[in-house]
């Protein structure tokens, strides 16, 4: 166990962090104590060398191939008023492991006597002998030679500590480039990359150098300028294309329907205002209900309808993205990317309600995906802190040793094996491969025992937990027989959780205890692969069980992270984890870009990737704060009952405010710029200090003149590597300035360069600052990152960035980018829409309100951020509405006193012109007329439901500071035996039912009073009686799912729905024979009450 003593400082100077100390256990049970210099030793200076070569993963000192090793290898954990240790473990899981950039893989065992350390290993797992003499050794021993006398414990003879006699690897492109003899100190920062180290391509794009004799280029005599833009930039003798383009609607739909909305805008306002000026005098409470009901409908429909008038459509070029950036050129003879680095995000809590098998697709089709895989980062957050979920996710790395390279071989798709094997269909189509069968075969068997071993997973960890405790009990009973004590005292012994390799779990224990419970755990952080190489891995046909030896093998960086949970801190969910895990990964990857998915969402289109960095590149891209994917769903029933889907919200409304000033974030499947996230403005020209040059690194506080130097641990914290990796990620996410439109642009080439290994040190940072309290006193979820006080934490996030003047951009592609799954049951559907009801009564209610936005928020953008906040007020007026027609059948009024032809020319004119509106937006957004009406159906289930609930629960939090616990939604594993739409018929009972249930049975009850008194009238009045019944069915045609919904499967009615109606029924029953016990007795004249009559 390897104790990292790395506590950042709570003083907040300026970056003065506490040099990390690290006392390491080896093999042999010795202990040893290193400084950070004694570890880098070995490392050497290539700023030294004639010769300046990146120092790729084939071209490295043997101790930073070893500390690489020893990271990946090793479990850390840390947190407040603790020391963080890296635990080294040799076994993950308990079954075999063998992709070497994964921990445990298999491997030779080092030579000295009483180690069983394994051999140091390079990218292909190959054993990486540090002496000439062929005498394997581990890395630990290694470290313990060169401290004590620097010889090889095998031929007794010097270690070689530099890298003069390795032979250059020039598969990357990277050809020895003569460095200037002496780099004046007014040259710009800009030579040297982060780690104070000479970069070439800096040096040549800034001095204009040229390559030597021998290369693809070198300038002709007379040429001053050395060749650099007809070298470097050849791509600039191309004509420039956009990456991406702007789609308008055409004008044959988007001008009527334009036309429509000011049609019915000014029809509404003539129909308010006669509805105002003419009462009914014979019911005006009836009246005055209708009136104020109407008036907020007429309200909340401008601020519906308005941010509507502009939607557009967007499309990509794959290709030129491909040509672009990863094409071979003089300067890039093998096509190394020069595309920015991507941090995936993948949050879950509860292994009970978030199946891990799930969780494990989900990281499997992120690992696949198409993208450079030097470039690609996945971390996934366990807030739970579960051994269940930390193996689940080892398992899914050995299997995407498999899984990943038969996926680029085959080109297959989607890339999640759950939903690859269960598509129906011919597999062989567009297959080109003979060996195709044969690898889908043995990959089909290869996944079904992945399954098997993550639903066993459960049973595991309990019987191994049994095992240990029940030797520890009997090493504790030994004790007490070898002390004299008394063997009749019950033996205590903590019932703890085992992790694979014998020893305690640091998170969250079966049997919780002291500092290993839920909300109470030290933070964990595993590199389960440790980054890849720079340079393509091709596969053998030899090894493995698959031939794939024209395929790269490499896997993206996976990391696992629990961060740390105390009692007595605000831990605050969801978006306190996604926080943590962008501090974390500005440590250790620093990708310019963030996508953030939830557990159950996967990777269903391998280039999403791809088509949203379109946008980031293109001209215009440094101002984008985010990139929405629409959300699609699997697993809902047919007819879609629920409105599951929500098309009509994610083809409609997000394309319409696409044309405005962006998309709201909607929680998942969004593509974020990391500089944005951190609190920052979109770069402005007339902010920046006068000359400054654009095409380089900044400084985090020209950005913001406000922020000080000194300030930034206030606003970040006070780690020193995450505060310098602020202008880091800024730079590399900018769009290539290959265009005059493009003013913060940064030179081609500038991101090819190899990137650094990882070290101890680094990781034990990243550990520091995902403690409890790392956030206190700083702007952690106030300004930076996702930001705190709401259930709906993303439309919030996504309102401060559009309140800072960042605009997002709506990403639909022709294959879906993002498939996960919805709750199709009625119960958990209506919990779903309660909890982003509650967050937008929440919103409405504080300092988020886009009422008191800044200008910088588009004025539609606005209105379409106030009706976020308003929408579930609707509800108070709909319930009355919902009655209203019952109201009219009791009592026998209606709510206007005589059917007058204006208002009969009026309504019929705004009916007209809803109906155009329906259509023409069913043709510019796509959606079915059945997903439309669906959707109407269940905005008036949930706004007499959910949304009324929110008002009350978001009033009572407001006011009372009553919080509101939400639960999360589950998500189905998938069984292949089961009825996948079984949850959909499942009646469970809910106070959340009873005002819909209310609505339809007073409506009903009403129409058969109101016709049984009808019929039995002297003179049947059947005006009065179709006026108010036509619109009970109006009400009760909506109510139609819901009704559905509790009747369950036919025969499985449950015996509330019954109660309740007989109850319901019987009591407006007596009722009303109780206040009009002789109506039907009336003359026929005054029967009715001063009822309408048509004109």
């Amino acid at each position: 166990m390897a104790s990292l003593t790395n506590q950042p400082s709570k003083k907040g100077g300026k970056g003065g962090s506490s040099a990390v100390k690290f006392a390491r256990r080896t093999s042999s049970g010795k202990y040893v104590s290193l400084s950070k210099e004694e570890i880098e030793m070995e490392g050497g200076d290539q700023s030294s060398y004639t010769v300046h070569i990146p120092a790729t993963p084939d071209n490295q000192p043997v101790a930073a191939k070893a500390e690489e090793q020893y990271v990946s290898n090793s479990l850390f954990t840390g947190g407040f008023n603790s020391v963080t240790r890296a635990h080294l473990m040799d076994k993950v899981i308990d079954s075999q492991v063998s992709h070497p950039q994964m921990a445990g893989c298999k491997g030779s065992s080092c030579s000295m006597p009483a180690c069983d350390g394994k051999v140091i290993k390079d990218e292909r797992g190959d054993d990486v002998i540090p002496c000439e003499c062929r005498y394997k050794i581990c890395r630990d021993c290694y470290m313990d030679a060169q401290k004590d006398s620097g010889l090889c414990p095998g031929c007794k003879e010097p270690y070689k500590t530099d890298c003069d006699d390795e032979i250059p690897n020039y598969a990357s492109g990277a050809l020895p480039l003569p460095g200037p003899e002496k780099e004046p100190r007014q040259m710009s920062m800009m030579k040297r990359n982060q780690n104070g180290e000479f970069d070439h391509n800096k040096w040549l794009f800034e001095t204009q150098g040229t390559y030597g004799y021998g290369n693809a280029y070198w300038p002709e005599d007379g040429d001053e300028d050395g060749g650099m833009q007809q070298g470097m930039l050849e791509s600039s003798d191309r004509p420039w294309r956009p990456l991406s383009r702007v789609i308008d609607v055409p004008n044959s739909i988007i001008s009527p329907y334009r036309l429509l909305i000011a049609l019915r805008f000014v029809v509404m306002c003539f129909f308010l205002t006669w509805r105002v000026r003419h009462p009914n005098e014979d019911a005006v409470w009836l009246w005055l209900m209708s009136v104020v009901c109407e008036i907020w409908f007429a309200f909340s429909w401008i601020l519906d309808q308005v941010p509507k008038m502009h939607p557009i459509s967007r499309s990509t070029d794959l290709p030129l993205l491909r040509d672009k950036f990863e094409a071979p050129s003089p300067a890039n003879p093998t096509g190394r990317s020069d595309l920015p680095g991507m941090d995936l995000f993948v949050s879950t809590a509860d292994p009970e309600k978030e199946p891990p098998l799930v969780t494990a697709n989900t990281i499997l089709s992120i690992l696949a995906v198409e993208y450079p895989v030097e470039k690609l980062a996945c971390y996934v957050s366990d807030d739970g802190g579960a051994l269940l979920n930390f193996e689940a996710m080892a398992e899914a790395c050995s299997f995407a040793d498999l899984w990943v390279p038969f996926c680029k071989k085959h080109d297959i798709e989607p890339r999640n094996p759950e939903s690859y094997f269960s598509l129906k269909g011919d597999p062989t189509k567009n297959k080109s491969r003979v060996d195709f069968v044969k690898d889908r075969r043995r990959v089909k068997r290869e996944y079904d025992e992945f399954k098997v071993r993550i639903n066993g997973l459960p049973d595991s960890i309990r019987r191994r937990s049994e095992a240990f405790n029940a030797r520890e009990e009997m090493k504790m009973l030994k004790h007490m027989r070898e002390s004299g004590a008394d063997t009749l005292d019950p033996v205590k012994v903590t019932k703890a959780t085992w992790m694979a390799d014998g020893t305690h779990w640091p998170g969250t224990w079966a049997v919780p205890s002291r500092e290993h419970a839920k909300g109470d755990h030290a933070g964990i952080l595993q590199v389960m692969l440790k980054p890849p190489s720079s340079d393509p891995l091709m596969g053998s046909s030899e090894e493995g069980i698959l031939d794939f030896s024209d395929v790269d093998i490499r896997l993206p960086m996976f990391v696992y992270m629990s961060r740390e949970k105390r009692p007595g801190y605000d831990h605050n969910k969801k978006a306190g984890a996604m926080n943590a895990l962008v501090r974390a990964s500005a440590i250790l990857s620093n990708g310019p870009f963030i996508l953030n998915l939830d557990c159950d969402h996967y990777i269903y289109n391998c280039n999403a990737i791809r088509e949203g960095m379109c946008f980031m590149m293109d001209r215009g891209g440094e101002d984008i704060c985010y990139i929405q994917f629409p959300q699609r769903f699997e697993g809902i029933d047919p007819s879609d009952r629920y409105a599951n889907h929500n098309t009509v919200f994610f083809d409609g409304n997000m394309r319409a405010l696409d044309g405005l000033q962006g998309p709201v974030y909607v929680g998942t499947g969004c593509m974020f710029r990391r500089f944005a996230l951190y609190g920052f403005e979109p770069p402005k020209e007339d902010k920046l200090p006068p000359n400054v040059d654009k095409t380089v690194e900044l400084k985090a506080s020209d950005f913001d003149p406000e922020l000080d130097v000194d300030l930034l641990p206030k606003r970040f914290g006070n780690s020193t590597l995450l505060a310098e990796s602020i202008p880091v990620a800024e730079f590399q996410g900018r769009p290539i300035a290959d265009h005059p439109a493009v003013k913060y642009g940064r030179p081609p080439g500038i991101l090819r360069a190899p990137h650094e290994p990882l070290d101890a040190t680094t990781v034990a940072e990243a550990v520091s600052v995902i403690s409890c309290w790392y956030e206190d006193k700083t702007e952690w979820g106030e300004r930076v990152g996702w930001i705190y006080g709401s259930v709906t934490e993303d439309v919030v996030t996504g309102y401060r960035m559009h309140n800072r003047g960042w605009r997002s951009v709506y990403c639909v592609t022709k294959r879906d980018a993002f498939r996960g799954s919805a709750p199709i049951n009625l119960t958990d559907r209506l919990h779903q829409v309660l909890r982003w009801a509650t967050g937008s009564v929440e919103i409405f209610f504080s300092r988020n309100n886009a009422v008191i936005a800044s200008k910088k928020l588009n004025f539609l953008q606005r209105l379409a951020y106030i009706n976020v906040g308003i929408y579930p007020f609707t509800s108070m007026f709909l319930i009355v509405y919902c009655f209203l027609p019952a109201l009219s059948l009791f009592s026998g009024y209606f709510i206007v006193q005589n059917l007058d032809i204006t208002f009969l020319v009026l309504l019929l004119t705004m009916s007209l012109c809803l109906i155009g509106l329906a259509i023409l937006e069913v043709k510019w957004s796509g959606v079915g007329l059945e997903e439309w009406w669906r959707n109407e159906q269940f905005w008036l289930i949930s706004g007499t439901s959910a949304h009324l609930a929110a008002v009350v629960q978001g009033l009572l939090k407001v006011i009372a500071g009553i919080e509101i616990s939400f639960t999360l939604t589950s998500k189905a594993a998938g069984d292949e035996n089961e009825d996948i739409y079984a949850e959909l018929y499942l009646v469970k009972w809910t106070s959340l039912m009873i005002p819909p249930i209310v609505i339809g049975m007073v409506n009903i009850i009403a129409i058969v009073v109101a016709f049984s008194r009808t019929i039995y009238e002297t003179v049947p009045q059947w005006s009065k009686f179709i006026g108010g019944a036509f619109f009970s069915f109006w009400v009760l045609a909506h109510l139609y799912p819901f009704a559905k919904g509790l009747m369950g499967r036919r025969g499985k009615t449950p015996t509330i729905v019954f109660v309740w109606s007989g109850l319901i029924a019987i009591t407006l029953s007596l009722l009303w024979v109780a206040i009009n016990p002789s109506a039907g007795e009336r003359p026929a004249a005054t029967a009715g009450g001063g009822g309408f009559t048509f004109p």
